[in-house]
């Protein structure tokens, strides 16, 4: 998963920002709730604008401490909540009309370098990736889990070509001593049976396990789900994504609520579904060039966004089943508990 900010800890690049901004439109106006709050980038913006207030959610506890600068500089406005984005429906909104709900699913530079964390490959020391609120870390998983498990986690969640080769010399090296970060990057450039040079061999896999130790893909698809149902009519739902797997549940979610299942003419005619959502835009808007050059991290982001045109709470999607073979993977972090 790509960082949302370039190698520089002073300057922060919230990504298509521009975008996002022309899409949620809070010069009109309204409550918003930033789901990723992060370094504050897209909240600061949209409260820069008259009669707009933020709620900003965050499983980082360490975003707490943008949250509090925000609240000082926006008295009243903005409220901020340690919270997984899936218990999005948790909140008390009763009287708050919902305007907008973003998503950014990179994580910041600062996250990536932090040495507690070790999300990245070039961390020392024991593997964690927790990002927040979590049942297990890293290290657990690749010393406890057994093979199989291991490979299914990097082939679903990091399309690595070698998982069934790394899994299988990650259970043998265990066997002699337990696995860290450095450890776990030797097994995998040694297992690789083609070199990358201008990828790292080791981003897939610690990206699989980014995914599977917080849980991203159900956290991903609940958060959309209770974010359809609370948002209220002309309310907005838009998410950057920054790698394929994300791009593929969202761009399905906006899909199956925008439009009905083309059904051949030899068939039955079925009842189809209310519509309940627009998709203005059936392909995503990207980074331009100008941004890209600016920040080479972005160059992944993809923002798709959809309108709800109903008030109404019940939400009809099969995206649980149609991606019931990622979360029965991701529920083999039940046994680490």
């Amino acid at each position: 998963m790509e960082a949302t900010i370039v190698l520089d800890s002073v300057k922060h690049y919230p990504v298509l920002l521009k975008e996002i901004i022309s899409v949620i439109t809070p010069q009109h106006g309204g409550t918003f709730i930033d789901c990723t709050l992060g370094q504050g980038g897209y909240t600061k913006e949209i409260l820069k604008h008259q009669n707009t207030k933020v709620i900003g959610l965050d499983r980082d506890i360490n975003s707490e401490v943008i949250g509090k600068e925000i609240q000082e500089n926006f008295p009243g406005r903005f409220l901020f909540k340690n919270s997984r984005f899936s218990k999005i429906n948790n909140l008390k909104l009763k009287n708050e009309n919902i305007k907008g709900i973003l998503f950014d699913l990179g994580y910041s530079f600062t996250q990536i370098k932090d040495p507690k964390k070790g999300l990245s490959f070039n961390s020392h020391g024991a593997l964690n990736m927790k990002m927040g609120l979590n049942d297990f870390s890293a290290n657990e998983v690749v010393n406890n889990l057994e093979g199989k498990e291991i490979e299914k986690i990097l082939k679903y969640f990091g399309d690595e070509n070698d998982a069934k080769l790394i899994s299988r010399n990650i259970v043998k090296e265990r066997q002699l001593k337990k696995i860290d970060t450095q450890e776990l990057v030797n097994i995998i450039e040694k297992s690789k049976r083609k070199k990358n040079y201008k990828v790292h061999s080791a981003t897939k896999t610690f990206q699989a396990l980014r995914i599977f130790v917080n849980k991203e893909i159900s956290e991903l698809i609940n958060g959309l789900i209770n974010s359809a149902k609370i948002l209220k009519k002309d309310g907005i739902l838009a998410v950057v994504t920054f790698h394929s797997l994300e791009d593929k549940i969202v761009k399905y979610f906006f899909k199956n609520l925008s439009e009905n299942k083309s059904v051949s003419r030899y068939e039955p005619k079925v009842e189809q579904k209310e519509i309940l959502f627009k998709m203005p835009l059936k392909k995503p808007m990207v980074p331009s060039d100008k941004e890209v050059k600016e920040n080479p991290p972005s160059r992944s982001a993809k923002l798709r966004y959809i309108i709800k045109q109903k008030d109404v709470y019940e939400i009809e999607s099969d995206i649980l089943d149609k991606f019931s073979y990622l979360l029965e993977t991701e529920n083999f972090g039940l046994k680490l508990w």
